[in-house]
């Protein structure tokens, strides 16, 4: 070891715990240094056993062994030991965020198509019907927005969908927030993602093969399901010539129902595929064909759906991945599912030049584990809730041990997570005014009241009073009371697009929007939901996570036995 990395290393030891004299910019400034094992996820998969990696204004200056020289301009930065394995942030293309603050469903029977379970009572009493209450109410918005993008962070996400707004002057917008957001960036390099489809361009595979070639990335429902009707939806892609409206730009999320010749398509077009193997599992009993798409050379990403029939992380769902790899005769290596959600995720969306791994010039977008096994990919699969030791977002530490996000230069929330103590830092320059400063802790406690109490909230929002605010909105009288903001829910007002936006059935009049799920709707509210709990940020701190899997009706054996040894 060099007289400098010494000196790096007391400088390092006497940080510990104290802030830095220059404190981290939120908006992505500073010179960090940060030491561990990194595991680059680059094109040669390289590893360095001991390494540092250097940050600069968000980005990532240099990468090297911890006895390489420092970069120009890094001389007298302490090198902070991370304590862990340093991986890229976790890029999670499928979530609806909206919904996470609402537990695990034990779901009543095994379905075929998405159709049918989300037409069910049940539906309507614990999920839907809940996030109407929610979604309408303006000062219960803030509280679900802070808490569901802290659980994101929990699980080591730093990139995921966005929450789509409604205003009450009828603007919509999504939600900017610490966390990535695939939809809204504002920025050239990261090119956004397309994700919704209104009804006009789901008629016909023409008009909607018209509007992909446009985009950079449709990240789109396909074959939500097992049985015919399901695969029908990615029939309908097939053009009057033979041709297929799938291009490289298409990402079709699930895609249980199809087929190996049908996957067979999907990859020769170049399409990418969204797994999400828990909700798959849960709600139809069966989930995609993954050795056919592999063998089709399908590009795939990973998401966790939504906490009512998926997995409470992301991380948590590259369990879930792992298990079903290895069920189906060990289809992916456990670096395969580490890529799905970083390397190939980015790639997908076309932001592999700023994301995706750790290399010079991207972005600084990382978390750190504990160390769980020597292999590095089975370290992070292998990894509880407990063993994440940061995250990163744009060279900002978001989340972590509190000695180590100190030693980074920030100092925020403590909270517990497994009992163990963690800090979160949610400071932004740019802060959306619908959260401000609103704290976790507040968020989780009003959440909490809320949740307890949704009957009686039902009933005040059916009050009649409610109607001639909505009516001066709608003539726009701007005058009239402040700006409130509700989460845009296909649910709540008919959108003209879909919570799980696909294309229509060839030929046939499919609504895609609010009216097809409220045409069945007649009961109030008030009359139909109860009480629930708020569902915790981690499985750590969740008593009956693992007994409702346990007791899930569709779930195959080594999920429900597999799930418990891996947390």
């Amino acid at each position: 070891m060099t007289h400098a990395n010494r000196n790096n290393q007391k400088s390092a030891r006497e940080t510990a715990g104290k802030k830095r004299e220059q404190p981290v910019d939120p908006a992505g400034g500073g010179k960090l240094a940060l030491r561990g094992r990194i595991v680059t996820m680059n094109e040669s998969f390289e590893v360095i056993a001991d390494g540092v990696i250097y940050i600069e204004h968000g980005s990532i200056t240099a990468i090297a062994p911890v006895s390489a020289p420092m970069p120009a301009g890094f001389e007298g930065i302490p090198v902070i030991q991370s304590g862990g394995t340093i991986y890229p942030g976790l890029i999670e293309l499928h979530n609806h965020l909206a919904y996470n603050a609402l537990c695990l469903w034990d779901v009543p029977k095994q379905f075929s198509n998405r159709n049918q379970w989300s037409g069910i009572p049940e539906y309507r009493k614990l999920i839907s019907g809940p996030m109407q209450i929610i979604g309408k109410s303006p000062q219960l918005v803030p509280a679900l927005i802070r808490y569901v993008e802290c659980k994101s962070l929990a699980g080591g996400v730093t990139t995921s969908q966005g929450i789509q707004l409604f205003s009450n002057a009828g603007i919509r917008r999504y939600y900017r927030g610490i966390v990535r957001n695939v939809e809204q960036t504002d920025e050239t390099a990261l090119p956004e993602a397309d994700t919704r489809i209104a009804d006009v361009d789901a008629k016909d595979a023409q008009r909607f093969f018209s509007r992909l070639k446009k985009a950079s990335c449709f990240l789109l429902h396909l074959s939500e399901g097992t049985d015919q009707a399901a695969r029908k939806h990615f029939l309908s892609l097939q053009l009057p010539d033979e041709h297929w409206a799938i291009t490289r730009q298409l990402a079709g999320i699930h895609c249980a129902g199809l087929t190996q010749d049908d996957f067979g398509v999907y990859g020769q077009n170049g399409g990418a595929m969204i797994w999400s193997p828990l909700s798959n599992l849960l709600l139809y009993g069966k989930t995609a064909d993954i050795a056919a798409a592999k063998a089709a050379g399908v590009r795939i990403g990973i998401g966790s759906d939504w906490s009512p029939s998926g997995s409470k992380n992301l991380l948590g769902e590259l369990k879930v991945a792992r298990l079903v790899s290895q069920a189906s005769g060990a289809v992916f290596s456990d670096r395969d599912i580490v890529a799905m959600a970083t390397r190939n995720a980015a790639a997908i969306l076309q932001w592999e030049d700023v994301l995706g791994s750790l290399e010079q010039g991207k972005r600084a977008d990382l978390i750190v584990v504990s160390h769980q096994a020597d292999d590095p990919y089975a370290n992070l699969l292998q990894a509880k809730e407990t063993a994440i030791r940061l995250v990163m977002i744009n060279g900002v530490p978001r989340y972590g041990l509190p000695g180590l996000m100190q030693s980074l230069g920030v100092a925020g929330e403590t909270l517990r997570i497994g009992g163990l103590r963690r800090m979160i830092f949610l400071q932004q320059q740019t802060a959306d005014p619908s959260v401000g400063s609103l704290t976790l802790k507040s968020a989780a406690a009003l959440l909490r009241k809320a949740l307890s109490r949704l009957p009686e909230i039902a009933r005040e929002l059916e009050q009649p009073a409610a109607a001639p605010r909505m009516m001066l909105a709608k003539l726009g009288n701007q005058l009239a009371q402040p700006q409130e903001w509700t989460i845009a829910l296909d649910e709540l007002e008919d959108s003209g697009v879909d919570l799980r936006p696909r294309l229509s059935l060839a030929g046939a009049v499919e609504p895609t929007g609010a009216l097809r799920g409220l045409e069945r709707a007649a009961a109030p509210l008030s009359q139909i939901v109860q009480p629930l709990p708020l569902d915790p940020l981690t499985v750590a701190d969740d008593p009956d996570f693992l007994d409702c899997i346990a007791n899930q009706k569709n779930l195959p054996g080594y999920v429900k036995t597999g799930l418990p040894t891996l947390y």
